[in-house]
């Protein structure tokens, strides 16, 4: 079914998608003719990313009107869903079988396989990125040619298939690792000295399962969330003081929307995003940008965005540090290291923003820092494919693909015109 729209924006409204024509198919047969009759074509998820990594002035396609498939294999732990469904759907279903997936991002609400295709992450020292639990997926070629790649059969390929950005085809299905479900507490501890963050880094990120630090960096303290599961200790970590009552990650926004805090146990799924799944966090009134560092680099990092913290705090709702743990995965911003990211919540004001970013960037580029794919960045596609070791093997891997282009858009012509 085709979509007629005069505009049509991403969640936070700072970009105008330019397709000629949308589509919302009700089945992957009326996809894949659909693919096959496009002279250009992308797939968008729940519009959550920043850049314009989705965009194309060709077909888009919405993937939310397939057939939603949850199906658990429990026997090889694993459970195969539509690429359409958002997380949020994917987690109840999985609690309700006694099963978990080992890693959220903050917000349930994104679609699998935009997360997927764009390296997105959660938090904590032994967690890869959301992308590196596939261990398999379904996609549509060129000529609505389905295809079938896997982690244990195609190990020359299925690395650069994953965060893919959506240039090798239409993802339909994708396969998760999972495991028995289990439960976690949080707490939240408060006026932690960045210096502390900065001088005891490894104890910080290491003091529960997941750990996000919320600053604003115009301040020298921050609020430091613990995800602790009940079955593993934590490393007695207690800086700061405990915070008496819920709380939301960005001040002055209501704490009803963050899941559960004060140690309560409670399901995984009720306690690794930061916001709750059946409620909406916000209306897209900001604009967000994120880099994954090294992880060595993180004392160094925080050095420097504090002193930029008095230009930045005036423009920032919040800002978050984590930290993710190395995959193989050739596109993925935590490719072959362990990584810490800084992630920006901007105010809604392009130009001012637009400025600050560039200032970050200044700052964290020298430092190793690869940004996020669906964030903003001052960075041109062509200067990200030079910070990827196996950009070069993604270019050949897409024409192999992908001869005709078909899957491209401006972003990915740039980016793979440079390898």
């Amino acid at each position: 079914m085709s979509i007629l729209l005069e505009t049509a924006t991403n969640w936070a409204g700072n970009l105008v998608f330019s397709a000629a024509r949308w589509h919302r198919p009700r089945s992957v047969d009326e996809l894949r003719r659909l693919v096959a009759n496009s002279e250009r074509i992308r797939a968008v998820g729940s519009g959550h990313s920043f850049s314009a990594v989705a965009d194309t002035r060709g077909d888009l396609v919405r993937l939310d009107g397939l057939p939603q498939a949850i199906e658990l294999d429990t026997a090889a732990s694993a459970v195969t869903v539509s690429a359409g469904l958002r997380y949020a759907d994917v987690i109840a279903a999985l609690e309700r079988s006694g099963w978990a997936l080992s890693n959220l991002a903050s917000l349930p609400h994104i679609s699998v396989a935009g997360s997927v295709a764009t390296g997105t992450h959660g938090s904590g020292d032994t967690q890869r990125c959301l992308s590196a639990s596939v261990r398999a997926l379904q996609l549509i070629g060129p000529e609505g040619d389905l295809i079938e790649l896997s982690r244990d059969t195609d190990l020359d390929v299925f690395p650069g298939s994953v965060v893919a950005l959506g240039a090798l085809g239409v993802v339909t299905r994708l396969t998760l690792d999972i495991e028995p479900s289990y439960e976690m507490a949080q707490r939240v501890r408060v006026a932690v000295p960045l210096d502390e963050v900065a001088a005891d880094f490894d104890a910080v990120s290491g003091a529960a399962c997941s750990v996000s630090v919320f600053t604003d960096w115009g301040h020298d303290e921050a609020d430091v969330w613990l995800k602790r599961r009940t079955d593993r200790p934590g490393n007695g970590w207690s800086g700061g003081r405990p915070a008496e009552r819920p709380m939301n990650p960005v001040p002055g926004m209501p704490p009803e929307f963050s899941t559960q805090q004060l140690d309560v146990p409670g399901p995984w799924c009720e306690r690794l995003p930061h916001f709750r799944p059946e409620l909406t966090p916000g209306a897209g009134e900001e604009l967000q940008s994120e880099y994954y560092l090294p992880r060595a680099a993180a004392p160094a990092a925080i050095g420097a965005l504090r002193d930029l913290g008095q230009r930045l705090a005036p423009a920032l709702h919040i800002a978050e540090v984590r930290t993710v743990r190395a995959d193989d995965l050739w596109l993925s911003p935590a490719h072959g290291r362990d990584s810490v990211t800084f992630h920006f919540t901007w105010v809604k004001d392009p130009d001012r923003v637009r400025s600050l970013i560039a200032a970050v960037e200044e700052a964290l580029m020298p430092l190793g820092a690869r940004p996020h794919w669906g964030k903003l960045t001052a960075l041109a596609p062509r200067d990200l494919a030079a910070l990827y070791e196996q950009a070069g093997a993604f270019g050949r891997l897409t024409r192999a693909y992908d001869p005709a282009g078909k899957f491209r858009n401006d972003f990915t012509d740039e980016l793979l015109g440079a390898v």
